[in-house]
């Protein structure tokens, strides 16, 4: 009876194996699929065969989760979690080197008490003083951050210094009115945000992103040094970030492409 019952066990295991095989590679075109509309956007150090293969970690994780007494299809589900894995994956090369990444949150929260108390946005000594820095240290942590990003919305590989700012966002030949509404809703909150920005670091983003000048050509051109120019970048898109995370609390899948 033990050995029946075992047998039984194993054709049971085995029967479940083979079917989440089978939904796995039935799969894989929907990753491919996914992969290619996110890498179209991408800058090419980024490799089509990396994004397949974390979206199919992304796959895996949906299969082996989905609940089908939820009434949402395995292949909606499955992709959320696919874009998700890959999005969080191309989050995590951004530039930023991992212990840096709590400072950028701390930068952020800074300038988001800031404003919401003073109703204006800050100005750098008072930055750093809600830091409890003073104004050269609080630089130095502009400069330690860098490699800082408007979240999804901007590329930064690390050997980049250029980069589109609405680079994950969908395609104008995308007719979805969801999507298009989405991204009209983004460009006027950016717009929104550019605007209240300090004079100074409004021309800056308008000479990096409209212009696709390099920091060192914007250093000559409004006659300050290479590494100020930096800190203003950083500093103006944090006050970006700032502003599309209040509009948009959770990145996750947020911009989906």
């Amino acid at each position: 009876m033990a050995t029946s019952r075992a047998v039984v066990y194993q054709e049971e295991v085995s029967s479940g194996e083979s079917s989440r095989d089978e939904l796995i590679l039935s799969n894989l075109p929907l990753v491919r699929w996914i992969a290619n509309r996110i890498h179209e956007r991408l800058p090419k150090e980024f490799t089509i065969e990396d994004l397949v293969s974390v979206g199919v970690l992304g796959l895996i994780a949906a299969i082996d989760s989905y609940d089908s007494t939820q009434n949402v299809k395995l292949s909606t589900y499955a992709s959320y979690r696919i874009r998700g894995a890959i999005m969080d994956s191309i989050r995590g090369l951004d530039g930023i080197a991992p212990h840096h990444r709590k400072l950028v949150k701390q930068l952020q929260t800074a300038i988001s008490s800031l404003e919401q108390r003073l109703q204006r946005q800050p100005d750098e000594e008072e930055i750093a003083a809600e830091m409890g820095l003073d104004r050269e240290e609080y630089q130095q942590v502009l400069v330690q951050t860098r490699g800082v990003t408007v979240g999804s919305l901007d590329s930064s590989p690390e050997n980049s210094e250029r980069s589109p700012l609405l680079n994950f966002l969908p395609a104008s030949k995308d007719i979805d009115p969801a999507r298009l509404f989405e991204r009209s809703e983004l460009k006027r909150t950016i717009a929104d945000g550019i605007s209240k920005l300090p004079k100074v670091e409004r021309q800056v983003l308008g000479l990096y992103y409209q212009e696709n000048l390099g920091l060192k050509e914007i250093a000559e051109i409004m006659n300050l040094h290479y590494s100020r120019i930096s800190q203003l970048k950083t500093q103006a898109v944090l006050r970006l970030r700032v502003v599309i995370e209040k509009k948009w609390p959770s990145q996750r899948g947020d911009f989906e492409v």
